[in-house]
């Protein structure tokens, strides 16, 4: 399962470091997965938030 967020980001399943199926936060530009805990950078804008909360702003506006 892949569900793009945004351009620059999506949740998937498929990546290796998804965990029991559980979605990882991926960014689409560079590949690298992040957990729920894990902090990141969703754009110089919105500064650092935990990947969890990240998915929760991002969905808001996705065209899921």
């Amino acid at each position: 399962m892949k569900a793009l967020l945004s351009p620059s980001w999506e949740l998937s399943t498929e990546h290796a470091a998804e965990s029991h199926g559980q979605p990882v936060l991926v960014n689409r530009r560079t590949g690298k997965a992040f957990g729920p805990g894990d902090v990141v950078t969703l754009s110089p804008s919105h500064g650092d938030a935990l990947a969890a909360d990240g998915v929760r702003r991002l969905a808001k506006t996705a065209h899921l």
